[in-house]
């Protein structure tokens, strides 16, 4: 009996001496801008240079949740514009990336967090976003297994809830996106660690790697939370510190939850996957590290959390655990940058755990930024220079997105 040899979904090619663009990092963010590159503006003499394999970071390394909900008026067009990609790139991938929109319900156990609530909603309805502020009772209404009771230690007031939001499975939107872009040229070389990029008359004129030295006029950063080391590189110091987040996965239950639920003050959230399984995270280690261990503390904070707002979760078993790295900036918005301290040197960093869900549509921006040289209005409020200009962003100021570190 003979089988038929499938063709790889992307390419292995050996790597060459030269490239128009050379994007560090094989995840969402740097596959994505290679696939625009290469679909919108003719440069297929791309490399993406992966020092493990695509998506190892934290494109694979996430609970896969995308949402629009965030609190500043430079972030929501943004984020909404990237949550109507995710059914055009599916059909325009000819890939399943399992888009599931099955809405967002953020709970409030206070009454200053119902008032951030309304803050919130009211900048989302202000942008065009469907967003709306409910009471405990629709909280229930929403997700039948929520406790409403006052026997919570934080009991649950209302919330916010925003019915775009869902989720994406997070190994096809990586898989989807570097068949795209291997099918129009690019070049995916995994196992290669970048060690340099050297730079002449501030301008790039080469990237060393373990597998050779490439001369290029252009690099993209996107590197996730080794990009601070790869700036470095370029003698550029970026604000940035890397910290883990660790989420987990339940056995497989019959449909019990079906929107995604969070919560600040238990410094929670879950979904269930289309497999089952009770997908939750949230907790964040309060200090800079590059581990991606799991811990029994956090395994213990998750089951109580769980257990306590949605009792019938009660003694089924966390079956995985897993934990990624979120390079967090002081004020939770990302550093888009590019030819300001470098000429041909790109940075797309600092995304902390909004990474995922700003993914391809900032990749589709990044790709416009680096081949005209001009930064698109959409992205130009993420400009490094805003931190020496004492231009933060509000974003930290939204509670349902504090950490233990606040």
């Amino acid at each position: 009996m003979f089988f038929k040899k499938r063709r790889r979904l992307w390419e292995k090619t050996r790597l060459k001496s030269s490239y128009d663009a050379v994007i560090v990092g094989g995840g969402l963010h740097g596959l994505a801008t290679a696939y625009y590159l290469a679909r919108d503006h003719g440069m297929s003499n791309i490399a993406v240079i992966e020092r493990r394999y695509i998506g190892f970071g934290g494109s694979g390394r996430n609970t896969a949740i995308v949402r629009a909900n965030q609190r500043t008026k430079e972030n929501l067009p943004l984020y909404a514009e990237g949550l109507k990609l995710w059914p055009k790139l599916t059909d325009e991938l000819d890939f399943n990336l399992m888009f599931f929109n099955c809405g967002n319900l953020n709970l409030a156990h206070s009454e200053s967090a119902l008032g951030s609530m309304r803050l919130l909603v009211a900048s989302a309805q202000f942008q065009g976003i469907q967003s709306e502020l409910v009471d405990a009772k629709q909280c229930k209404e929403i997700v039948p297994i929520l406790d409403i009771s006052d026997r919570l230690t934080y009991p649950i007031l209302g919330g916010m809830y925003h019915s775009p939001g869902g989720t994406v499975r997070h190994d096809a939107v990586v898989w989807g996106l570097a068949k795209g872009a291997s099918g129009l040229g690019v070049e995916i070389h995994q196992g290669t660690e970048v060690t340099g990029i050297k730079v002449e008359k501030k301008k790039v004129v080469e990237v060393e790697t373990d597998k050779g030295t490439i001369r290029t006029a252009m690099v993209l950063n996107a590197a996730g939370g080794y990009s601070t080391l790869i700036s470095a590189m370029v003698g550029i110091r970026l604000p940035i510190h890397v910290l883990t987040i660790q989420a987990m996965v339940t056995q497989p239950l019959k449909p019990i939850l079906h929107h995604v639920v969070s919560s600040g003050a238990y410094h929670v959230y879950a979904n269930q996957t289309l497999k089952g399984e009770i997908a939750t995270g949230a907790h964040m280690d309060p200090w800079p590290n590059y581990t991606t261990e799991v811990s029994a503390q956090y395994i213990k904070h998750q089951a109580e959390a769980l257990t306590e707002l949605m009792p019938v979760l009660n003694g089924v078993k966390f079956m995985r655990a897993w934990a990624g790295l979120a390079d967090m900036t002081p004020d939770m918005a990302p550093l888009i940058d590019g030819n300001d301290h470098i000429k041909g040197y790109y940075m797309d960093c600092g995304w902390g755990y909004f990474g995922f869900k700003s993914g391809v549509v900032t990749g589709r921006y990044m790709a416009e930024f680096m081949s005209s040289g001009q930064c698109p209005d959409i992205l130009k409020p993420f400009t490094l220079r805003r931190y020496e200009d004492h231009r933060l962003m509000g974003e930290i100021a939204n509670p349902i997105n504090y950490g233990p570190w606040n």
